[in-house]
């Protein structure tokens, strides 16, 4: 799909970014996947590895608005290399833990790099590409996350079946300081400055700052969280299911279906295949929409709300009925809407705030980090208490329908305008 753009050098930016995608989702689901074995390997309980999956969040979500916030002020190419390294250092780290302590510390460093990473890249993208192909570009990059998290399971079960569990952690950090290095080499701030660019990819990219600057100047807070208010909370309802698939589902796989280690990571990566095929078509189908209504409205806050109808239709029936087919369809099916919601929630981002899409999106993403921290350690607690897999999902489908009712505030028809520079009296606050 990378074809649909035109010019080279927009094709390789967005590659780079898939690239990115692919990795930050292997780096953040790798412990996911090798958790049955170390789990054993280290002594930890339930609700101790419950624990554990939430480290990730409690820094993940505020580096996300510090991460959207520099990446506004000073551009994406600086935030993403850091980022990039910092995956790196704290993959390779994993490798050596001993227990909780450690490994909640680790988890917690790598939750910083990967914080401030997607909004940095959402800024990134409404810099590189048209308003009329945003959502395709947020579903191929995006849809790449899930690749990468589908690929992690078996990937890493290869590393643990024929080396160990720490060995894998160790060769998956190295790739993160690969890609890193490639960023900082070829990214350009400003596209029209990249050697590569043709007359015809600049036509039709937003237009350029007059003054050449990197960034946008400082980030109206006071005008910016009220208009994102309805996103966040949106995106906390979606992130709290979100990661129950991220941290938990392949341990369910095993122990509520009595799939073993190859059986539980081949099925747990075709449903993140099933994820990212969604987040490619939710991008292509909300900019179809856009075209073809010139509304919005519909083609992002109509088609989030449909998909997780649909999401909760596909949860009930997994909840209530304990059979492995039934199960796993359910789960697929509601995997797959809330995958397809992805590309209009973060394009929506950036049709709300276009000159602040690294905080707008920020602000989202650290709404869905929060419940990241939660989910994962309420889902071991309702484990622990009533020993069933299923039943932490039907707090799922209620903060679902909330979601959908709350769509209708969205409002992407109305952006915020940039906040015009005057002198140094310009305020981050105003």
């Amino acid at each position: 799909m990378l074809f649909a753009f035109n010019g080279r050098a927009t094709r390789s930016f967005l590659a780079l970014l898939v690239l990115m995608h692919f990795i930050l989702f292997i780096d953040r689901v790798n412990l996911a996947a090798a958790a049955g074995v170390m789990q054993k390997d280290l002594g930890l309980s339930n609700i101790a590895l419950g624990i554990a999956f939430s480290a990730f969040n409690y820094a993940y979500a505020p580096f996300q608005l510090v991460g959207g916030w520099f990446a506004d002020r000073f551009g994406a190419r600086r935030t993403l290399t850091v980022c990039g390294l910092v995956w790196s250092l704290t993959t390779v780290v994993t490798g050596a833990v001993t227990g909780l302590a450690s490994l909640f510390a680790v988890r917690l460093v790598l939750g910083m790099g990967e914080g401030a990473t997607l909004p940095a890249a959402t800024r990134a993208l409404s810099k590189w590409t048209p308003l009329a192909a945003r959502g395709t570009a947020v579903g191929i990059t995006h849809a790449a996350g899930r690749l990468g998290a589908g690929a992690s399971a078996p990937i890493v079960a290869f590393l643990i079946i024929w080396f160990s569990w720490r060995f894998s952690f160790v060769v998956l950090g190295i790739l993160s300081a690969v890609w890193a290095a490639l960023w900082w080499w070829y990214f350009r701030e400003d596209p029209r400055r990249h050697p590569a660019i043709t007359s015809a990819e600049l036509a039709a990219l937003p237009a350029a700052d007059p003054a050449g600057r990197i960034g946008s100047g400082p980030v109206p807070w006071r005008r910016l969280i009220p208009r994102v208010a309805p996103l966040m909370i949106i995106y906390f309802c979606q992130g709290w299911t979100g990661w129950l698939y991220v941290t938990w589902m392949p341990s369910l796989f095993q122990k509520n279906y009595g799939l073993d280690l190859k059986k539980s990571s081949l099925f747990y990566a075709a449903m993140l295949f099933s994820a990212m095929i969604a987040e490619l078509l939710g991008g292509v189908v909300t900019d179809y929409l856009l075209r073809r209504t010139r509304s919005l409205p519909i083609a992002r806050s109509l088609l989030i709300a449909t998909s997780w109808v649909l999401a909760v239709a596909g949860l009930v029936p997994a909840i209530f009925i304990d059979d492995l087919v039934i199960g796993l369809a359910g789960f697929t099916v509601a995997l797959f809407f809330l995958g397809f919601a992805i590309s209009p929630l973060w394009t929506a981002t950036m049709d709300i705030a276009p000159n602040y899409a690294g905080s707008s999106s920020a602000l989202m993403n650290a709404a869905g980090a929060v419940a990241g921290i939660m989910s994962p350690v309420a889902f071991g607690w309702i484990l622990t208490r009533t020993g069933s897999w299923t039943t932490p999902f039907a707090f799922s489908v209620g903060l679902l329908l909330f979601a959908i009712v709350m769509t209708y505030w969205i409002r992407p028809d109305r952006p915020i305008e940039a906040t015009p520079r005057v002198g140094r009296l310009a305020v981050a606050g105003e």
